[in-house]
């Protein structure tokens, strides 16, 4: 026998399917409570959607440690093999909003929740290692030009390529976004990666990494057309497929390696070991793995798990640190903040958010939406003497050395923002790759002004003379003027084609 229905607050519903009126053909009637209550709360059924990563998929699952690192971390949760810690995850396209397509050309966004004894551990990843920016103050601007025009509401690629062509930095995730490798089959035939590099330590000493999930179903891509055909047919394939596979309990996993620097190295490395938009090549420090990641169980309701799921790369543990990545310090504010704004202040509290191998113990109090027993009569306040929390200085973090006045600064270390594109162009790409990469880039690039399109093409060409010269042919620009603005300095490249 099924349960009889009731309003939000308990009291039994007479009728749901007629709403009171003043007579059989009358207007209907503002005491009609049910009907308020039921329209009030439809009105306020959609959150505000995340300003990035607005469409995405998530499960339940654990992470085991398989092999001992314990010399570099003392966090609880990897300090013995063998050792399980519940997880969420949830997998993302990055610019599309809630209604766009699985497929389309994004990077992916791959955000963990590690549930504990310390605390929730969070990583905040994409499933390409690096990025498009170094610097957060671009953050903003490098968004609103993936979204849509102020005037028209379109996607515009004059916004998109008007700044990518301004911004150097950004070629190697551009040429790995419009390789096969920005559209990946599903979610589970894509690795992850922490893309910052990150500090673990011990109490006596600490290293810096950067963490690789490589998927166990190997790692597949779908090429332009297929993706194209894919978004037509079933705009939701990679949440669907996600969800089905681990319904039939075909249950996707992950190895989870880690890059290892000593301290002491990063002084004297070739590359800025903090620029998110390099990577470190595995010749000089190869990938270690030290875990299992695996998704084993589905959200029984979307809204409260995967919508609602809100991640942090500042949510650390002891043993787990920030680098000096500016990337990454933004996003150590930007994250919690958008959370706040679109889930509330309290939305720690939410169940998915809750930590679940540890009990909180804080002085924050009241707020939107606070529906546990709020702290009760326990102070609010601290010192106290009435038994409250106090802090615990086993979990300090180790400090960092600074130097030097505050200011404003040009990026200060030794740079080239193309040689890493171009050992993934020439090196790392075969020619049916390369094939892909032009014919995704020009149906992109195309539809941009002619100007664009030769700055952009000067970029690519100063990666590879091949890669400037044929997206120049394929989009009908003149190749030799791109090879002209190529050797330009930046500075005269931009005034050349402004």
């Amino acid at each position: 026998m099924s349960d009889k229905m009731t309003n939000s607050f308990g009291r039994p519903v007479v009728d749901d399917q007629h709403t009171a009126t003043a007579g059989v053909d009358g207007p209907a009637l503002i005491e009609d409570t049910h009907l308020i209550d039921k329209l009030a709360h439809f009105d306020r059924e959609r959150i505000p959607e995340r300003v990035v990563h607005a469409k995405g998929a998530g499960a339940y699952g654990y992470f085991e440690v398989t092999a001992d690192v314990s010399l570099y971390t003392k966090a609880s949760f990897l300090s013995e093999v063998g050792k399980r810690t519940d997880i969420f995850a949830r997998f993302s396209t990055v610019g599309g909003e809630k209604g766009s397509a699985d497929s389309d050309r994004d990077p992916r966004g791959f955000a963990l929740k590690f549930y504990t004894e310390d605390g929730n551990y969070e990583m905040v990843g994409n499933n390409t290692p690096v990025f498009f920016i170094r610097d957060p103050l671009k953050f903003p601007d490098f968004i609103h030009t993936q979204k849509r025009n102020p005037a028209t509401n379109l996607k515009d690629p004059d916004m998109f390529w008007d700044f990518l062509s301004l911004t150097p930095e950004s070629l190697h995730q551009v040429t790995i976004l419009f390789s096969d490798r920005g559209t990946p089959k599903s979610y589970r035939y894509m690795n992850g990666y922490s893309s910052h590099t990150y500090l673990w330590y011990t109490d006596t000493n600490r290293y810096w990494v950067k963490l690789h999930f490589k998927t166990d179903q190997g790692n597949e891509s779908l090429t332009g057309p297929e993706a194209a055909e894919l978004a037509a047919s079933d705009p939701d394939s990679a949440t669907r497929d996600l969800y089905a596979a681990i319904a039939s309990d075909n249950d996707p996993s992950w190895t989870v390696n880690v890059q290892i620097m000593n301290e002491a190295d990063a002084a004297n490395y070739r590359y800025d070991p903090f620029d998110v938009t390099k990577v470190w090549p595995h010749s000089d420090y190869p990938l270690i793995p030290f875990g299992k990641m695996v998704l084993n169980r589905n959200p029984e309701n979307y809204f409260a798990d995967v919508e609602q799921a809100a991640f942090s790369p500042g949510s650390f543990v002891p043993g787990v640190a920030a680098s000096p990545d500016k990337m990454l310090q933004g996003r150590l504010f930007s994250y919690p903040d958008t959370h706040r704004h679109r889930l509330g202040t309290n939305y720690s509290l939410i169940p998915v958010n809750q930590p679940k191998g540890t009990v909180p113990r804080t002085y924050e109090r009241d707020g939107s939406m606070r529906v546990d027993g709020n702290f009760g009569g326990n102070p609010n306040y601290y010192p106290n003497t009435f038994d409250g929390p106090i802090p615990d200085e086993s979990g300090a973090e180790p400090g960092l050395a600074v130097t030097g006045m505050t200011g404003r600064y040009e990026y200060p270390h030794p740079n080239d923002d193309y040689e890493q594109p171009r050992a993934l162009f020439a090196d790392v790409m075969d020619d049916t790759d390369r094939d892909h990469l032009i014919a995704n880039v020009s149906g992109h690039l195309g539809g941009a002004q002619k100007r664009l399109q030769l700055r952009q093409c000067a970029l690519f060409h100063r990666v590879h003379p091949e890669f400037g010269i044929r997206v120049a042919e394929a989009i009908g620009v003149d190749a030799d003027e791109v090879a002209r603005l190529a050797a330009l300095t930046q500075e005269e490249l931009v005034a050349a084609t402004s």
